[in-house]
């Protein structure tokens, strides 16, 4: 289904209903994309999600660079691995820039306060 700025599929879905409902959220979501990715994620599981049990979630996100800015997974969770990545991305989200700086321009880095780091 495509929306704003958007398209969304599935394969072995619950719910016709799914894509839908992942397509309203991502345009209903203001902020990053990741925000609106992820937005789009905890609503398609609230509209039925996969048919059988989901065990693992990733989000990943290009920019300008010649590498994912946003690279974040989790492989294997017995319970709610949309909202472990959640709060993979809550703990990431605030140090992005930061080791974006580190990685383009390292020495107008901020230290990290390891050794060898100062």
């Amino acid at each position: 289904m495509k929306g704003e700025q958007c398209v969304a599929a599935g394969n072995l879905l619950s719910d016709v209903r799914v894509i839908e409902a992942m397509v309203e959220a991502f345009e209903a979501e203001p902020g990053q994309l990741a925000d609106r990715l992820l937005a789009a994620m905890h609503t398609a599981m609230a509209a039925g999600g996969e048919a059988g049990p989901v065990h693992s979630a990733a989000l990943k996100v290009v920019g300008d660079h010649t590498w994912p800015i946003i690279d974040l997974r989790v492989d294997w969770a017995e319970e709610d691995p949309i909202g472990q990545l959640d709060g993979l991305w809550q703990a990431y989200r605030p140090q992005m820039q930061d080791y974006l700086t580190r990685a383009l321009n390292p020495t107008t880095a901020p230290s990290y306060g390891v050794p060898g780091d100062e």
